[in-house]
């Protein structure tokens, strides 16, 4: 299953159960956990069907041995559970309406906790939950199931573990601050985990939610294979969260994603923790400006107190002294652990707000320590909108242990509140290429050039794959608009025209209009496209270097400025012919007109649709929706245009607006505040807009303002034409 059959599948499985939910009255939150345990069922059905051939040759060949076992014995050696047939996924499906679906699934899961061979997977499963749900509707479970049932049987563990993943993010998005709490957005984790590199070795998350950081560890190893083999069984997670519920939905995640580890509940601040120097990882998104921890609970433990603990400042005195109920807020205690939790060469990753990073008193007292002992390697500050649970920014802080073994008290500092992707009017993400281009900044201030190479190198296959899409969208659009306006030129030729209907003709100068549509013809695109095609050819027979990459960027940026060209060409003939047709359409056409049926012109959308495909292909901008599900090739170049403007020669260099790699003397001067925007500095934009996006929009605008003239026009022949009749009669 490629990438944009998974996300239609996604797609398509959300909206189906998300209907059903809105339909029955449910909450998300009452939701959630039984859809999650569906996603499970199905997942341990996959896997069992693949180990089921084995275990039922071994039980028949050995039933009269002495060294004969139980089928469940052999299922627990071969696969670690054991899943009896009233627990297959199809059994449950195919069960006749007038049973009791709720009760056959809570058997069903008891089932599958009691097959599996690990002693923290009991009471995991939903089970109750199911009879809440059929409460308003006994049909709902069974319609469930036959939903999930279009997961393909040849699903593999990372495409289940994908699907768990994008259904816990709807719901953390629909149950919105409670959501949150157990869910961080996924683009962000992939960006935490892009930088720190987590490819094997022991990660800790103190504040684990549904486990997210674990999975996002695991695929990037996936991802990376090529550079560290395959080497997520080398990956032992520990995880804690505080909410009983959160930490089954996370037990569940680990098991479909194949992690080896554990997860339980605990207090981070109360719970004593074994964790000094422990992890080669350690990454979180923790809550936020926690105020009620109390002082006397933490301050003797090591791992919260090394570098200072945060204490509350008396405003009588202008003195500090220690609170004897709490301190300030959680969030230094979070710093602290994270900096304790990590060997001699560990490297974390922690989501804090931006008062994070200039808060003052006992705090900047840390976060001085923290920096003249080289520990904090990178701060990103991060777009608004991006957490379900606050709208105000935050800042990522990046610690690694190696860098301050060195004593590198220099940071690199990020500042991407300007690179998001709107989902909607309140939600932000980073894109997978967002991601990629924000990571490759930390790879060049580490020297890896060759990683920067390789990323656009990655790029510039994808231009080879998807440039051929330019020109076979260009050509349906041309043969579309060919055919569409030889009929209605045909219609318009034959069609018998009263006085009234010719006194519009003339008004509205539609003879002349549609005798001067002119249209762009197919080989208009060959010769730009073939030169870019040849250099693409080229490059890969010739060493990937920095200038071969940009010789290669520069030739499909010539097909490009042809193309925008041609495009003008294309959207003035649709237009044009849009204007005739809606004219006709309504002004025109007879009520029951048989040629304008015959010639298929009453389906002018089919045209329409075929002209936003051919603007998707030479879009530099991702839609939220692709109907083809690809990106364009000119969307790929907008990226390598993003990395070879920022750094040309292929090196880490101070980008106004972006990065900056800054001395313990430049922060002493900004009184050793980790604010990105202090040091990157500004680049003054009036719109936000790049050129392409305003030429957009501004095609977008007059596309819009020629309709409403058109209307215009229409509504005032109209009115000439019954005022003319009723001064006549």
């Amino acid at each position: 299953m490629n990438t944009q059959e998974l996300k239609k599948l996604e797609n398509d499985l959300w909206d189906a159960a998300n209907q059903l939910r809105q339909g029955a009255g449910l909450k998300a939150t009452e939701y959630a956990s039984p859809i999650l345990g569906l996603i499970f069922l199905k997942f341990a059905d996959i896997t069992y069907r693949q180990f089921e051939d084995v275990i039922k040759q071994e039980f028949i060949s050995k039933q009269s041995s002495r060294t004969a076992r139980t089928e469940q014995e052999i299922a627990i050696a071969t696969c670690g559970f054991y899943l009896p047939e009233y627990a297959r996924y199809r059994y449950l499906r195919d069960l006749p309406e007038t049973t009791n679906h709720a009760e056959q699934v809570k058997a069903a899961m008891q089932a599958i906790e009691a097959g599996i061979d690990r002693d923290d997977f009991k009471n995991v499963l939903p089970q109750d939950e199911y009879f809440k749900i059929t409460q308003s509707d006994r049909t709902l479970l069974k319609t469930l199931l036959k939903i999930f049932d279009d997961i393909p049987d040849n699903a593999t563990g990372d495409i289940l573990g994908k699907i768990y993943e994008y259904f816990l993010g709807k719901f953390a998005l629909s149950e919105g601050q409670g959501g949150g709490e157990f869910f961080t957005p996924t683009s962000v984790v992939k960006y935490m985990v892009e930088v720190i590199e987590p490819y094997h070795g022991k990660l800790f998350d103190p504040a684990c939610g549904s486990a997210g950081m674990f999975v996002q560890s695991a695929q990037f190893i996936e991802r990376h294979k090529a550079n560290y083999g395959d080497q997520s069984k080398d990956i032992y997670v520990t995880g804690q969260d505080k909410t009983g519920e959160t930490v089954k939905l996370a037990k569940m995640n680990l098991l479909i994603n194949g992690l080896k580890g554990e997860i339980k509940e605990a207090n981070t601040f109360t719970d004593d923790l074994d964790c000094l120097g422990q992890y080669d990882y350690v990454m979180a998104n923790p809550p936020f400006n926690v105020k009620d921890v109390k002082l006397d609970t933490v301050k003797n433990k090591p791992y919260f107190n090394e570098y200072g603990i945060p204490q509350n400042k008396s405003k009588s005195t202008g003195t500090k002294k220690e609170d004897k109920d709490s301190i300030p807020n959680a969030n230094y205690l979070w710093i602290n652990l994270f900096a304790t939790a990590l060997n001699d060469s560990g490297r974390a990753a922690l989501v804090m707000p931006n008062s994070a990073s200039d808060a003052r008193h006992s705090e900047q007292e840390i976060r001085i320590r923290l920096i003249e002992k080289g520990l904090i390697s990178q701060m990103t500050s991060l777009p608004s909108n991006l957490f379900y649970t606050v709208t105000l920014p935050a800042a990522l802080w990046f610690f690694d242990k190696a860098k301050a073994s060195s004593q590198d008290t220099r940071v690199l500092f990020v500042d991407a509140r300007n690179v998001f992707r709107q989902i909607d009017r309140a939600h932000r993400e980073l894109t997978d290429e967002q991601i990629q281009n924000l990571a490759i900044i930390s790879r060049l201030q580490q020297d890896q050039t060759d990683r920067y190479l390789a990323l656009i190198d990655d790029y510039i296959q994808q231009i080879r794959q998807t440039l051929p899409l330019i020109k076979h969208s260009y050509q349906a659009v041309c043969t579309a608009l060919t055919d569409f306006s030889e009929q209605f030129t045909d219609w318009a030729k034959h069609k018998h025209w009263d006085d009234a209907h010719q006194q519009l003709l003339t008004d509205f100068d539609f003879k002349p209009l549609l005798e001067a549509l002119t249209l762009p013809t197919i080989d208009e695109l060959n010769p730009a496209e073939q030169q870019a095609l040849t250099a693409l050819a080229h490059y890969t027979d010739t060493e990937r270097s920095n200038s071969t990459q940009k010789q290669c960027a520069t030739q499909c940026h010539a097909l490009i400025e042809h193309t925008r060209s041609v495009k003008k060409t294309l959207d003035k003939s649709y237009r044009q012919l849009e204007k005739l047709y809606k004219f006709a359409d309504k002004y025109l056409k007879a009520k029951d007109d048989k040629r304008w049926k015959d010639n298929n012109l009453r389906d002018f959308k089919k045209l329409s649709d075929l002209l936003n495909d051919f603007h998707e292909a030479v879009n530099p901008v991702m839609p939220l929706e692709f109907k083809t599900l690809e990106k364009s090739a000119v969307y790929w170049l907008h990226q390598i245009d993003w990395l070879q403007e920022r750094f040309p020669e292929g090196i880490y260099e101070d980008v106004t607006g972006l990065c900056k790699l800054a001395t313990l003397e430049e922060i002493q001067e900004q009184d050793y505040s980790l604010n990105p925007g202090r040091y990157v500095g500004v680049v003054i934009e009036e719109d936000g807009m790049t050129e392409d996006e305003f030429t957009e929009e501004i095609l977008t605008l007059h596309q819009h303002l020629q309709g409403l003239d058109a209307k215009a026009q229409g509504l005032q022949q109209r009115i000439d034409s019954n005022l003319k009749s009723f001064l006549e009669n």
